[in-house]
């Protein structure tokens, strides 16, 4: 049997065929035209604001932050439970992230800890420059309360949408509100360019100036001349081309992302300490992920194992910021519930080319884990392609 990948790219003939292009042309450098036309359609994409596209989502990041002010001995606040790139810029340009802790209507940042981290900063002399909120697994945060903790304090916010192209906030898409969000094409992300990302935001001038220092801030002079830093962070046409297919066909990969998580779920219904990941009420989930909470992280350790010996890929949830040993002297402001969901949660796979026969394979093992280990062996459901589930009845 062929090894099930967590989160594979799903390609068609669209992406070849503008690849093909850029080799018949010669576009294939950081210039062209599958770059001008890839960042009008994401523009498109997000109510009609500038963007530029980029090398990762990391370097996104990077370019907002600067953006933003951010400098030597600042503070910014950031969720502990995220992957690093969401916080590893903040130290690139000299600042010290400050982590918040989730709460567990979405797993996201929690608005109550972030008011109390933020007063607690002012007191201590040390009001942070931002706050950078992330949208985990494909799931929003909930940003009425966020934004109006950081208006009180005149704070601006970056979106981290990494993970979320195709979530929506109260209908529309996450990236859209804050002055600077970032996304991410990263080859296991619900669309991919391989590797690059998108920073997006309200001022042109700030886009134009993204852009500038994604280009080594080389001045516009018949000679390489440059009056400030610079980076290499531009996109090449080549993979503007696979992202110009990619996102032709985004809500198809939701919704395949959403009918995976809803077969899981299903399937597991009638298992005992298994559920799945939060979807909150403000938004739409696109279940980038699939991610299940465990009823105790040893029964978790052993689905992770048996998967292994299958030759499935599954993950645990993303270990919190203040846990990582390149983080250990960073303020933190709880930690607690960020702490139990990677302590219990799973990842399984969810590509959006997933078969019915593969997930099978997923469910079976999971469930043959959690029924030995459990009083109550209720097999679990077979995946049906059709059928009632919590996809069909809107999450």
């Amino acid at each position: 049997m062929s090894r099930i990948y967590l989160s594979a790219p799903h390609l068609g003939p669209l992406e070849e065929g503008y690849v093909r292009e850029a080799f018949a042309t010669n576009w294939v450098s950081t210039v062209g035209p599958n770059l001008e036309a890839f960042e009008k359609a994401f523009s498109e994409l997000v109510g009609g604001l500038p963007c530029v596209a980029l090398a990762s989502g990391t370097a996104a990041i990077h370019l907002g932050l600067k953006l933003l002010g951010v400098g030597k001995d600042d503070e910014v606040i950031c969720p502990t439970l995220t992957f690093a790139a969401s916080a590893n810029p903040i130290v690139y340009e000299g600042a010290r992230p400050v982590f918040v802790d989730s709460e567990r209507r979405s797993w996201n940042l929690d608005p109550e800890r972030l008011a109390e981290a933020i007063e607690d900063r002012v007191k201590r002399g040390r009001k942070p420059k931002a706050v950078v909120v992330v949208h985990l697994y494909g799931q929003s945060a909930d940003l009425d309360a966020i934004e109006n903790v950081c208006t009180q304090h005149g704070i601006p916010i970056l979106e981290d949408a990494a993970e979320a192209l195709g979530t929506q906030y109260k209908d529309v898409q996450v990236g859209t509100r804050a002055p600077l969000s970032i996304f991410s094409f990263n080859g296991n992300k619900i669309i991919t360019t391989s590797g690059g990302g998108m920073l997006v935001a309200h001022d042109p001038a700030w886009v134009a100036k993204a852009r500038f220092w994604s280009q080594q801030s080389r001045e516009p002079s018949i000679a390489y001349e440059h009056k400030e830093l610079g980076y290499n962070y531009r996109m090449s046409n080549v993979l503007a081309g696979i992202g110009r297919g990619q996102l032709a066909v985004l809500p198809e990969r939701v919704a395949a992302r959403r009918a995976v998580a809803a077969r899981y779920e299903a399937a597991f219904r009638d298992l005992p300490g298994l559920s799945l990941m939060p979807q909150a009420p403000w938004g739409l989930h696109t279940n980038w992920l699939s991610v299940f909470l465990v009823d105790s992280g040893a029964t978790r350790d052993a689905i992770l194992q048996a998967l292994a010996a299958e030759d499935i890929e599954a993950r645990p949830v993303w270990k919190p910021m203040h846990l990582q040993p390149v983080f250990a002297d960073c303020p933190r402001y709880g930690g607690e519930v960020a702490e139990d969901l990677f302590t219990r949660g799973i990842c399984l796979p969810s590509s959006s080319s997933l078969t019915i026969e593969d997930q099978q394979r997923v469910i079976d093992v999971v469930s043959r884990v959690v029924t030995s280990r459990s009083a109550t062996r209720t097999p679990a459901r077979q995946v049906t392609p059709g059928g009632e589930t919590w996809a069909s009845r809107g999450g």
